[in-house]
């Protein structure tokens, strides 16, 4: 799968761990940055990982900062995202099962290192359910479109 990986000055070191792993396991990672724990803005790398998925350019994302909702704030800003803030493994699976969740973002200071790899995991394995849950995501495509004039 290709992941597109990015974080924050906070979500630094996670994603340090998280590049290893996901390649580990044969993803095809495009490491977004940040690149140091040096001060950053997370919209800066919320919003470039945001654009390669909204493009089809990645399957899937991922973003760290310090809780994830800021994260998931600025990266739904981008047609075709449907990011979820998960905190732990109930939130990582609905959101893939339910909502064809496609940026998964994670708290840097609130979850343990296992659980953050746990969280992952099952959020990379969880097949979105279609079905009813279809319907109601087409319903948010249909109205992200119309709001940009598609």
């Amino acid at each position: 799968m290709r992941i597109a990986l990015g974080c924050d000055h906070r979500g630094f070191g996670v994603k340090q761990r998280m590049l290893k792993l996901l390649e580990s396991h044969g993803n095809d990672v495009c490491d977004i940055g940040c690149f140091s724990n040096e001060y950053v803005d997370y919209p800066d790398f919320a919003m470039a990982v945001a654009q390669r998925i909204g493009s089809g350019e990645c399957e899937r994302g991922i973003l760290i900062c310090g809780t994830g909702i800021g994260m998931a704030i600025a990266a739904n800003k981008v047609a075709g995202v449907r990011a979820a803030p998960c905190h732990d493994l109930v939130t990582a699976e609905m959101s893939r099962r339910h909502n064809d969740a496609n940026i998964l973002c994670l708290s840097a200071d609130l979850l343990g290192e296992e659980m953050i790899e746990r969280i992952v995991k099952l959020w990379l394995e969880t097949p979105f359910e279609g079905g009813r849950h279809a319907r109601r995501v087409d319903k948010i495509s249909k109205y992200e479109a119309k709001l940009n004039g598609q």
